[in-house]
């Protein structure tokens, strides 16, 4: 990941659209400028989160990119810096361009004409990797797609079903009662309404009565025991 960013931050010096390193320091648009700090992230909005522990994801993006670098921002935007002018010398990487079979023969397309459909391998040009993982990684975003814009149902009635399928009241899910079964139904929920259906971590929480930080974990602890309730899954949209 981190030498794709590289990659990618290389491009307009490799392009010749800024001088040197120093130029690109300040160049708005690619997101080395705004991992320095030199340029405001505009895909950041003015308005801020309704929340103020919620973050934009180009907020996040950021922030995760540099945790790589160091542990306090003026550290890990000097290492990052030095880490992206190493890579100034590798000029073009064939092996980060393309996707699939374009990937495997080094950007390359022309050896690739003339083979037939069964031997080409699934390539995309936004994703690297086998066409195994590319075909992997296409079906995974059409279901976090569809789990985004289909119309989502309602928390409450996806506590009906877990309550229903555990032989529960609704009411008690909702209790905040730390009892082993309804902690167990409430992860359900949590799991099923955040990974499975598409709603929002601070919804499940107002709902459940509960921190937003309690349903992170109660989403992995769904996932882990959803496999001993398959006709919940089933109910689930």
């Amino acid at each position: 990941m981190l030498e794709l960013i590289r990659y990618i931050h290389l491009n307009p010096l490799r392009a010749k659209l800024v001088e040197d390193l120093n130029a690109l320091d300040k160049y708005p648009w690619i997101g080395h400028s705004v991992l320095l700090g030199n340029k405001k992230n505009s895909l950041v909005p003015e308005i801020p989160p309704l929340n103020e522990e919620d973050k934009y994801l180009a907020e996040k993006t950021v922030e995760d990119v540099l945790g790589y670098f160091g542990k306090n921002l003026k550290e890990a935007r000097r290492s990052y810096r030095k880490f992206v002018e190493k890579g100034i010398k590798q000029g073009r990487r064939p092996e980060l361009q393309g996707g699939g079979l374009i990937r495997s023969s080094g950007g390359d397309k022309a050896g690739l004409l003339g083979l037939k459909e069964e031997d080409r391998e699934k390539s995309d040009q936004r994703i690297l990797g086998s066409g195994g993982f590319v075909s992997a990684t296409l079906q995974q975003s059409e279901s976090i797609l569809e789990k985004k814009y289909l119309p989502k149902r309602p928390i409450e009635e996806l506590i009906e079903v877990v309550a229903e399928g555990l032989g529960l009241n609704s009411e008690l899910i909702c209790s905040g009662s730390r009892q082993e079964k309804i902690a167990e139904a409430r992860a359900l929920v949590a799991y099923l309404a955040v990974e499975e259906t598409g709603h929002k971590l601070t919804d499940v929480a107002r709902i459940l009565g509960v921190k937003r930080a309690s349903i992170k974990q109660a989403v992995v602890r769904g996932k882990t025991i959803s496999d001993k309730y398959p006709v919940l899954l089933e109910k689930r949209t």
